[in-house]
């Protein structure tokens, strides 16, 4: 089974699919535009003898999605390397998955999506530390690191049939369907295979606009009467403070994930548009599972309930279900969840079907979900994930860092911020914040980049001398 070929049998070609700002592609043309990119894909890893590992290297809008369902349609599994990735970060991502091509997106040339197949990049082709054969037999379509491999992602393989199973599922409660269309604000390289997919899937339209204003963001959703959108809640802070007079009365749904929701963003979204904001929980390994439909309004800080095909366990550390009104580690089972991890390999990742997200949630007594923390120490900078394992590794092979430890601070736009307190080599002479920001710019993301830095004498440690987090 392949779900890009899935979607090219279920709508008719003259259906409208993307509007990128300049023009309207429909299903049909994407599709045109798609098949020579798996041509060629298919042709150079013939000599393979199977399924290769594909990365793609493209900025968001239009010729992404051609490259990724190029890719997809290949019968390739895709392996998203995102913009915002540092050189090292991407040959990690590169040697780890074990990748056989890079597609690199290029200019437009003509409107065309245009791109180069590199074969020959160094890190290309290094062994496998995963079972290749268990990793075929997976059906694999897609890899995702949620950060650098050097942190705690382990890298979460989905299949063909797990994304239709998971879009599906999600679509029992977003009702997505050929007259809907689809305001886009996230990364691609983050989202394509798990909303863009959805989209596509629903014979939706959606609308690609580059700029990141507010202004540009609503002139595109008044010009084609958006009638959902999909973000993250620092996307929706920004809206809500517009002062312009356009109410949008074409919204219908707004969903804000991949960060907890300040309820203060809710309320001032609603004010703004006479639309609630409804925050669910999406998680990679997972998907949509909870959404607040039931009460946005009356509780616009909830999560809500989960989908129908959905089961959730709140469970102490003792494993056992917690009363409610007391958090629990939100535990998840349903279609779609994850196939396996890549590094290091586990195929069974699951607990007699349940995903532990080490998300801590409370359960009131009408069943609405409300997220009050984590037991992880994922930190989420506007929808993007930062693990601090990854910057304490960096900071601490600076010179003047004897120690440290990153954690994440609130913050009103951003939903959180990286914070790093610093052990340094020399207590007299301690480093200067901006030339350790500069020395962490070389080597990961800027959004990873701790913001702010404090000196301190020791940093807490647990009884195995692993950084203590809580």
């Amino acid at each position: 089974m392949n779900l890009i070929e899935e979607i090219a049998r279920l709508h008719p070609d003259d259906r409208p699919a993307i509007h990128d700002g300049r023009r309207l592609v429909t299903y049909g043309e994407l599709f045109s535009s798609a098949r020579p990119v798996a041509d060629a894909i298919r042709e150079a890893a013939a000599p393979l003898g199977r399924r290769p590992r594909v990365g793609l290297h493209c900025p968001n809008g239009l010729d992404y999605i051609i490259l990724a369902m190029g890719i997809l349609l290949a019968d390739a599994c895709l392996v998203p390397l995102a913009e915002e990735l540092t050189e090292e970060e991407r040959d990690e991502i590169i040697r780890t998955t074990s990748l056989d091509l890079i597609v690199e997106g290029q200019p437009q040339r003509d409107g065309v999506a245009d791109y180069s197949l590199i074969t020959d990049h160094r890190s290309l082709g290094t062994p496998p530390a995963f079972p290749e054969v268990a990793f075929q037999s997976l059906n694999p379509a897609f890899i995702r690191f949620s950060s650098g491999t050097t942190g705690s992602s382990k890298g979460i393989v989905l299949s063909h049939e797990s994304l239709l199973a998971r879009i599906t599922a999600a679509n029992r409660g977003m009702k997505i369907g050929p007259d809907d269309r689809i305001l886009w604000m996230l990364p691609m390289a983050h989202h394509f295979a798990v909303s863009i997919v959805l989209y596509l899937h629903a014979g939706a339209l959606t609308l690609l606009e580059s700029s990141p204003t507010r202004e540009d963001i609503l002139a595109c959703a008044e010009g084609h009467q958006a009638t959902i959108i999909y973000g993250s809640p620092f996307h929706f802070a920004q809206l809500a403070a517009d002062p312009g007079d356009f109410h949008w009365p074409s919204l219908r749904l707004a969903v804000a994930t991949a960060a907890k929701l300040p309820e203060a963003t809710a309320i001032a979204f609603h004010q703004r548009f006479g639309q609630p904001l409804v925050q669910g929980l999406g998680i990679i390994e997972v998907g949509l599972s909870v959404l607040n439909l039931d009460a946005p309004l009356e509780k616009p800080g909830a999560l809500g309930r989960p989908l129908p095909d959905y089961e959730v366990e709140l469970r102490g550390d003792d494993g056992e279900p917690v009363p409610d009104g007391q958090p629990g580690e939100f535990h998840v089972r349903g279609p779609g969840l994850l196939d396996a991890y890549l590094v290091p390999w586990n195929p069974d990742p699951l607990d007699d079907g349940f995903f532990a997200s080490g998300d801590l949630v409370v359960r009131d007594p009408d069943g609405d979900l409300t997220l009050v923390g984590r037991l992880k120490s994922v930190i989420n900078v506007a929808g993007m994930k930062v693990f601090p394992e990854e910057v304490e590794a960096v900071l601490n092979l600076h010179p003047g860092v004897k120690r440290s430890r990153v954690i994440g601070h609130d913050h009103p736009q951003m939903g959180q911020i990286p914070t790093a307190e610093i052990i340094p080599s020399d207590p007299g002479s301690p480093p200067k914040p901006v030339a350790l920001q500069r020395y962490c710019r070389e080597h990961i993301s800027a959004y990873k980049v701790p913001l702010r830095y404090k000196f301190v004498d020791k940093i807490p440690l647990t009884a195995s001398g692993k950084v203590r987090r809580h």
